[in-house]
């Protein structure tokens, strides 16, 4: 028992690194990196994806330099149900601020614009059948377009998710 206890305790303060036990050195643990290992860091879509959004609610994220489209959570509530979206074709060329559809609803109709200068690259053949994707998923399922980013500067002038946070509470306002 008393084996057992002083083992947990070794284990405890290797671990923490908080004391060291002169006359027990810390276990060598196999999942730890050697003399001359390569450490290698890897991230997932999630982490490199970063949402960017625009005045006009859009918002775009992008990796290796295509940016998938979509509306935001605010936009899609003011809409309503969408009953109807209207995308631009694949090739179509793209500058900041364009107009390349529009989403319709019970409500109203609302034209969409480009956060970024590019090509469109695909367009979400899932909304033809199924509009309300829009408002179930509009940041996953509900996404409106990819497209090449032309010009990735463009990306530091659209807001961060923060910064959209505070300028939908000030129209709110």
């Amino acid at each position: 028992m008393a084996l057992r206890v002083a083992g947990s305790v070794r284990a405890a303060a290797c671990s923490l690194r908080a004391v060291s036990v002169p006359s027990a050195p810390c276990p060598i643990r196999p999942w730890r990196l050697r003399a001359g290992a390569v450490r290698s860091l890897r991230t997932g879509p999630t982490l490199l994806a970063v949402r960017k959004f625009t005045e006009k609610h859009e918002w775009i994220t992008t990796e290796n330099g295509t940016g998938t489209v979509g509306i935001s959570n605010f936009a899609q509530e003011a809409l309503g149900d969408v009953v109807y979206c209207s995308l631009p074709e694949v090739g179509t060329k793209l500058k900041k601020h364009d107009e390349f559809g529009a989403l319709e609803s019970v409500k109203a109709a609302s034209e969409l614009y480009s956060p970024l200068s590019g090509e469109v690259t695909e367009i979400n053949e899932a909304l033809a059948e199924n509009p309300g994707l829009v408002n179930k998923s509009c940041y996953e399922d509900g996404w409106l377009i990819k497209m090449t980013v032309s010009d990735p500067a463009e990306l530091d002038e659209l807001m961060s998710e923060e910064a959209y946070e505070k300028y939908v509470k000030a129209m709110e306002e």
